[in-house]
């Protein structure tokens, strides 16, 4: 293996030096390219042992699963990430700076794993009615000491802008959980194959990324003169118990109501729909975070990248999304197999609202990156309170009344959100609009043709059928951009090839 060069993220109060628009271009593409890209090739490491291990688990193990994802996803907003990227935004910081977040995320992180042995594992247990949901949770309480050897050194080597060695991070991790996830499966492990294999990528990646970033450092658990990260950090926390509240709010609901099996019906379509959403849009927001917080003070420029970014994620996010609820049946059923069938109507439902939450998400780096976290607070308290209201009404319906309760309730999120948002990044309503339109119009089209030519289909194997469906897709999507849209095809080979982005 390659021995990593030291990074040196770490400055005594010296502040950065200015950096020229066309290096900072080159350094934001770059780290585009291997944010996002490592995050393609793990994620394709891990969905191909998912999509396996989904189809040797049962779908109540996945519910049972998901009871507990409510209680690591509250406790996760805890964990000091808020800390780390008060690093990230600060302009200068020291090295007594670091070894202070080290001790913050060491006594945070350790009261948090004390917490969910204690009193969250009963208390989750005698809520869901589910014994098993408390042991779960008693060991996934060892997550909590991989978090300080990883938000660490994400906060220093984001800082750089150096995401090749977080990349190489995580395609190693990816591998390593994916390897654990599928003896787990093989080996009759159940539910407890979804328990040891996140405990595996974040030891991994704890272990690989602290290598990189050189960032074990004795901890200094005096905490005086840190009350600008703590401040920060609160804020950005406080923004993240909103998005626990919108996010979770579905399967806390769900969850007393409806079986472990209809659970997992309902969890895995969410996990289909949601791929792109989670998976390849935060890694990009996370390079949109330190690329904003580098522009800061300049408005115009933020605005700008702001919307080239809404417009390149939304030409690759809009066919995903339209092309998945117009082959729901057929994908369902050649992944996850027939077992699976009920998932395919609720994973069309909930395609149609993913482009809503898609854009909501790309909204929240621009605002705090502008020194506005509390943007994303009053945002997330918003919709926690919307889409609580939509899952409290469609859960009388199941899994369907919930997919319809996505469908009601993001558009009305989104407005809200853009309203407040948009005039602290200097985005105009019509250029993000426009950035919108050519994809939008390009995947109905899309997906109006492969219904057409499904219905026309005669009676084939269900994975051919699917192979055409999607390559008639593909064809008329990439037809109608390369003739209404050559400009965002361009930003978007410009970012792949590594070039510089120009205007027509």
């Amino acid at each position: 293996m390659e021995t990593p060069a030291p990074v040196a993220p770490v400055v005594d109060d010296t502040p950065l030096a200015p950096v020229a628009s066309d290096a900072l271009a080159a350094q934001i593409r770059n780290a585009v390219i291997w944010r996002s890209g490592s995050q393609i090739l793990s994620q394709l490491v891990q969905w191909a042992a998912t999509f396996l291990v989904i189809r040797i688990l049962a779908p109540s193990d996945y519910g049972l699963f998901a009871m507990c994802q409510v209680v690591l996803t509250f406790m996760a907003m805890l964990n000091g990430y808020g800390l780390a990227s008060g690093l990230i935004q600060q302009k200068e910081i020291t090295q007594r700076e670091v070894r202070q977040l080290f001790g913050m995320l060491i006594v945070l992180n350790g009261g948090l794993a004390l917490a969910q042995l204690l009193v969250l594992a009963p208390l989750a247990s005698a809520y869901y009615r589910q014994p098993i949901v408390g042991d779960m949770l008693r060991v996934q309480a060892l997550l909590y000491l991989t978090t300080p050897f990883i938000a660490l050194p994400y906060a220093l080597l984001s800082r750089a802008m150096d995401f090749r060695h977080q990349a190489k991070a995580n395609i190693v991790a990816s591998i390593a959980s994916a390897s654990a996830a599928l003896a787990g499966a093989l080996h009759g492990l159940g539910v407890w194959t979804l328990v040891i294999a996140p405990i595996v990528l974040f030891a991994v990646r704890g272990a690989m990324m602290t290598w990189s970033a050189r960032s074990l450092v004795w901890p200094s658990f005096d905490f005086r003169g840190a009350g600008g990260i703590a401040r920060y950090g609160g804020v950005m926390a406080a923004g993240q118990l909103f998005w626990f509240l919108q996010s979770q709010v579905d399967v806390f609901v769900a969850g007393r109501s409806f079986s472990p099996h209809t659970l997992g019906i309902y969890t895995t379509s969410l996990f289909l729909t949601q791929i792109f959403v989670a998976k390849f849009v935060p890694p990009l927001n996370e390079v949109a975070f330190s690329a904003y917080a580098r522009m800061q003070h300049d408005s115009d420029a933020v605005a700008r990248a702001f919307v080239r970014a809404v417009r390149i994620v939304m030409v690759v996010a809009m066919p995903f999304y339209l092309g998945l609820a117009a082959t729901a049946e057929p994908l369902v059923l050649t992944v996850l197999g027939a077992k699976w069938r009920e998932t395919a109507p609720v994973v069309h439902l909930l395609a149609l609202a993913m482009p809503f939450m898609t854009l909501q998400v790309l909204l929240t780096p621009a605002c705090d990156a502008r020194g506005r976290p509390g943007i994303g607070v009053r945002n997330g308290a918003t919709g926690a309170v919307i889409l609580a209201a939509a899952f409290l009404v469609g859960v009388q319906w199941g899994p369907t009344g919930m997919g319809l309760a996505w469908i009601a309730a993001y558009p009305l999120y989104l407005t809200i959100s853009a309203w407040r948002s948009l005039p602290v990044i200097g985005a105009r309503v019509r250029d993000v609009a426009d950035a919108v339109a050519s994809p939008t119009l390009a995947a109905i089209g899309m997906a109006l043709i492969v219904g057409l030519v499904d219905d026309a289909l005669p009676a084939i194997a269900v994975p051919l059928r699917l192979g055409v469906l999607v390559g008639v897709g593909a064809l008329v999507y990439c037809g109608w951009m390369l003739v209404f849209s050559r400009q965002a095809v361009r930003e978007l080979i410009a970012i792949v090839r590594k070039r510089p982005i120009t205007s027509q």
